[in-house]
């Protein structure tokens, strides 16, 4: 017979204390859209650009440091204005260190969200997945398998929204090291592409345009990406063709 008492009962999978994290991050981001959104703009940048530029002249070493916890804050809470964050890493610290400050920031605020998720649920769902058969069991067999080639997919594919790049790998058990580097490496070419489109906001700003935040899904940049994201694929179709 079975012990039941109550030390052995084993832990419920899902806890209102182990999810707090995520449940913080979710409400966050909401007030976040309802509250910033007409503030995390364009147009709030443009109006505050000399503002900003003074500010950083006179202080380089703390504006660096306000940019990244802004920036990892902004990821973390999924909070509107990443794009517009972006281009003002470039527009405030140049190519260089700008895409840096962008890729590490955003690299971070990935970790966050993803440490959250998986504490919340992800651990739960994952070992139910590990003990399912059928359909459910092979999808997650087969995304352990060829993890590396799919969490680079996420990242470079623009179609892929951010927050469903970090959320999805929690929940599968995704190792966490590799989450870090893939997601790194992983966005860096995005990186550059708004990071460089924000050092030439200078220009921008002086014909009173808008930059165009679209440029990623034209073919002279997706089409990189895609290729990008056809050689991260190509060990998994190797495999598929080595099995038959």
């Amino acid at each position: 017979m079975n012990d039941i008492s109550p030390g052995n009962t084993p832990p419920p999978l899902f806890s209102v204390k182990r999810m707090l994290p995520f449940i913080v991050i979710i409400l966050v981001a909401v007030l976040g859209f309802v509250f910033l959104r007409d503030y995390l703009n364009f147009d709030q940048f443009a109006k505050n650009q000399e503002t900003l530029q003074a500010w950083r002249d006179g202080n380089y070493v703390l504006a660096s440091l306000v940019f990244i916890v802004i920036y990892i804050l902004i990821v973390a809470f999924s909070l509107p204005g990443a794009a517009i964050v972006s281009l003002a890493g470039g527009f405030l610290f140049g190519l260089f260190p700008g895409a840096l400050y962008n890729i590490g920031s955003a690299t971070i605020g990935a970790v966050a969200i993803f440490m959250a998720a998986r504490m919340g649920f992800g651990e739960a769902l994952s070992a139910k997945m590990d003990s399912s058969k059928g359909a459910v069991g092979k999808i997650k067999e087969g995304l352990k398998t060829d993890e590396i080639s799919y969490l680079l997919i996420m990242r470079l594919v623009p179609a892929v929204p951010f927050f469903v790049a970090n959320l999805v790998p929690a929940l599968v058990g995704v190792n966490l090291r590799r989450f870090i580097w893939t997601t790194f490496v992983g966005i860096i070419p995005g990186g550059v592409v708004y990071t460089w489109v924000g050092v030439g906001l200078a220009g921008v700003f002086a014909r009173g345009e808008t930059p165009n935040l679209g440029i990623i899904f034209e073919w002279q940049i997706l089409g990189p990406l895609l290729g990008l994201a056809g050689l991260a694929m190509l060990p998994v179709i190797l495999k598929k063709f080595k099995g038959k």
